[in-house]
């Protein structure tokens, strides 16, 4: 017995050493662990410390806006669509930008404080999808009401052109919180920023498996790598978002917590632009605020976050389903929301906003606009200030565009193909730009710069190129202007629209013989009218050459083409100008003579929506109001007759006038009377497409305008109204005399300076009682027609000399 105890003994002894040995290693691994900790610790505290002081944890960039929209009474709009568009701007959602109410068919609406608009409120009455009247608060009736500008995008904050929009917690939705923990992070309001569980879990399957695969981060620890670190998986960098982790839960509450995350986490890839966020993000995919979004949508972008790429809904619709359906199986397990609410959610297709970031942000327009705010307001005000930039932008009309060219440029590629048939080389595409103005206001409507911007980010509306043909109005408007001054071309009469033109080969001076598009292309003389319909070079050389080199390119100067030189080849538009700069030249004529600069920027505000900067446009008269409309009838011609005819085939009928051009470039200029647009199509490389403005430019044009006049906006495309002293004539097309009844083959109504129509008709051609000269200068000794006692003649009548001031209270001045 005495040696079981003493047995027994010792090894009690031995097993308390064994342990106290235990005690110790484990206390001194303790000790070095938490020095380790916390000298870890210390130095992301530090990271922390320096990451948090630098300034706000997102760089609050610039915001850009639409131009507000106007509804007028007559307009195809309900109250429902305008409250859905005023929800979209932030009414009801921010107090300050506005409130509305609906009353069935009617609206209610209230601009707030900082609202881009007055704060008068109006109700618009509509009935059938129509809008009836607008009454203003004061009861008063009015014409129109504009509602509040949209959002198009922010600026990209960074030089990896990052977007996002900054939200709080209170503005995402609880569906949205509710998805994201169920499929990121179940217990995020629970734990302290680790998941202990999960963690090792996932570090006994990266041992197993031999390679770094299982995600077992929290949201905080994803927010901490997202800040702070890299994204490569080493040890090192795990402990380092560790310790970030613990500062994160320790300085912020989880509410912070998840919106840092919730504006952080990576979204995808639109165009060239990396989405941060969930708000970016539910712009980008649905082209919605975030807090429209409903059950299904915020389970699409909650499975996003595990594989951006890889889920892209765009590119696989079929893996994005079924993530999102597996979203929904998550938060019926987390009580989030009912079996059925789940069955609903899965049952709605994913119903996407349109791909193409050129049509819903308008990038090179933006682009634009930026430049410009750099210009006037500072590169650093507009990077690190949160300033709301109003625009001229319409966003109806950019999507418009957008399409016309999605639509048309594939024609375009096919021209293309045909030409390149029996070459063996590569095929180099061409370039596409669109501007569209208001003619009468100068405001930038639409803007497309290039067929893709993904690819690339030049600007193309920007690019200087030769303009071809698109420039030879302005040869015909310098020879009106000719008739005003009292200048004869040359051949003893005034120029008209039945003026006759040399279109032989001939030399301009130098060895210059330039010949038509076609060769032999009606010979001999032709009417002024034929030879712009039909883009005769050697007519408008030979015109240009009787008005004056000089005074040709003395008005396309100011009319904003700055380049061109007085020489023959000015004439044909062989001088260059940028697409943005040729629709603010055809200003001139689609607005009797003024010409308006073409703008972006209406104004900037502040975040409060204090006016920092309010910009006006630039406006001069530079035309008679008759020079730039008989113009305008020329240009008509081209339309209805001439080279641009392809357009009424293509089904566009309203009132327009426009012109094609050709020269290693395709061109067209046209407008109606509500709507300019410039279509642009070349190569980068400066080589000749070899295509005619009317195959490859005016299509475009066309399927642009199309669908543009089936926009409420745009939809009252009206004829062009005549000024007084413009005569509008039928001119029978064989003689080239006013038609009557009797008169064979056809005719055509032209427009003509009041007096200088040719005398007779075409079937009493020799009974012409006077002379052009006499119905000119007035030297028929005829019977005084005012029966004022003052016969004037046409100059006379032209600029009121000899009139009496009350009979002329619009007198024009003189053309600069």
């Amino acid at each position: 017995m005495a040696v079981k105890v003493k047995l027994g003994g010792s090894g009690h002894s031995i097993w308390w050493k064994l342990l106290r040995v235990v005690l110790v290693a484990v206390l001194v691994v303790a000790v070095i662990g938490g020095i380790v900790f916390a000298a870890y610790y210390h130095q992301y505290e530090g990271l922390v410390d320096a990451r948090l002081s630098s300034g706000p944890l997102f760089a609050s960039t610039a915001q850009i806006y639409a131009a507000p929209q106007e509804v007028r009474t007559g307009q195809q709009l309900s109250a429902q669509s305008i409250a859905m568009h005023l929800r979209k701007a932030g009414y009801n959602v921010n107090p300050q930008m506005g409130s509305f109410q609906m009353r069935g068919d009617s609206i209610l609406i209230k601009p707030g404080a900082q609202s881009y608009l007055a704060t008068d409120g109006a109700t618009i009455n509509t009935s059938g999808g129509t809008v009836q009247s607008i009454t203003a608060e004061n009861g008063a009736s009015l014409a129109g009401y504009k509602l509040e500008p949209q959002l198009i995008t922010a600026l990209s904050e960074d030089k990896n052109r990052t977007k996002r929009r900054i939200v709080t917690y209170d503005q995402i939705p609880p569906r949205m919180v509710q998805a994201v923990t169920a499929i990121e992070d179940r217990r995020f309001f629970e734990h302290g920023g680790i998941n202990y569980v999960r963690t090792a879990k996932c570090a006994v399957q990266d041992i197993v498996a031999g390679r770094k695969s299982c995600g077992g981060s929290t949201l905080t620890q994803q927010l901490a790598r997202g800040f702070f670190l890299s994204p490569d998986k080493k040890i090192s960098r795990k402990i380092a978002e560790i310790m970030i982790t613990f500062q994160l839960e320790q300085r912020f509450n989880k509410q912070q917590i998840f919106a840092m995350y919730a504006n952080q986490i990576p979204m995808g890839q639109r165009g060239s632009f990396a989405i941060a966020g969930f708000a970016e993000a539910a712009q980008s995919y649905f082209g919605k605020d975030l807090r429209q979004l409903d059950l299904a949508e915020c389970a699409m972008l909650a499975g996003l976050i595990q594989r951006p790429s890889y889920f892209n809904p765009y590119k696989h619709a079929d893996r994005m389903l079924e993530r999102r359906n597996i979203v929904l199986d998550s938060m019926v397990e987390t009580d989030a929301i009912t079996a059925s609410e789940a069955q609903r959610a899965k049952a709605e297709p994913i119903r996407l906003a349109p791909p193409n970031v050129d049509a819903s942000e308008a990038p090179y327009f933006v682009d634009l606009v930026h430049d410009q705010i750099v210009q006037r307001v500072g590169d650093f005000n507009t990077s690190h200030s949160q300033l709301r930039i109003y625009t001229s932008l319409d966003p109806q009309l950019q999507q418009v565009a957008s399409e016309a060219v999605e639509a048309g440029m594939p024609h375009v590629d096919e021209l293309v193909r045909r030409l390149h048939r029996k070459s063996t080389g590569a095929i180099t595409y061409p370039q596409v730009a669109l501007v569209a103005l208001n003619p009468h206001t100068g405001q930038v409507l639409a803007l497309i710069g290039g067929r893709n911007y993904a690819m690339s980010q030049l600007n193309h509306a920007l690019a200087e190129r030769p303009t071809g043909s698109i420039f030879k109005p302005f040869v015909y408007a310098a020879a009106y202007n000719t008739s005003l001054n009292g200048t004869s071309l040359g051949d003893g009469g005034v120029f008209t629209a039945v003026s006759r033109i040399n279109d032989d080969p001939q030399d301009f001076g130098g060895g210059y013989i330039p010949g038509n598009f076609e060769k032999g292309e009606y010979p001999g003389m032709v009417t002024a009218a034929d030879a712009l319909a039909h883009s005769l070079n050697i007519a408008t050389i030979a015109l240009a050459q009787k008005v004056g080199y000089d005074n040709v390119a003395s008005l396309a100067r100011i009319s904003g083409i700055t380049s061109v030189k007085a020489t023959p080849s000015m004439a044909i538009g062989t001088y260059s100008a940028t697409p943005i700069d040729m629709a603010g030249a055809y200003t001139d004529f689609a607005n009797y003579g003024v010409h308006i600069k073409p703008w972006l920027l209406s104004s900037v505000r502040n975040e409060q929506g204090d006016i920092v900067s309010d910009f006006t446009p630039d406006a001069k008269q530079i035309l008679d109001p008759r020079v730039a409309y008989l113009t305008q009838s020329l240009m008509e011609g081209v339309i209805n007759r001439g080279t641009a005819a392809r357009v009424r085939g293509l089904g566009f009928t309203a009132p327009a006038a426009g012109k094609t051009g050709t020269s290693h470039d395709a061109w067209f200029a046209g407008y109606t009377s509500n709507l300019l647009c410039v279509i642009w199509i070349g190569n980068d490389d400066y080589s000749n497409i070899n295509l005619q403005g009317a195959e490859a430019a005016a299509p475009i044009w066309a399927e642009f305008m199309k669908r543009a006049a089936k926009l409420p906006q745009y939809s009252d495309m009206k004829g062009f109204n005549a000024p007084d002293g413009v005569q509008i004539i039928p001119i029978n097309r064989a003689t080239n005399l006013p038609a009557d009844e009797t008169c064979p083959g056809d005719s055509l109504s032209l427009a003509f300076l009041a007096g200088t129509a040719p005398g007779g008709t075409c079937s009493h051609m020799g009974e012409d009682a006077q002379s052009l000269g006499s119905r000119i200068f007035g030297t028929d000794g005829s019977s005084d027609p005012n029966g004022d006692g003052q016969h004037r003649n046409f100059f006379q009548k032209m600029f009121g000399i000899g009139k009496k001031k009350e009979d002329d209270p619009q007198q024009q001045a003189p053309p600069q």
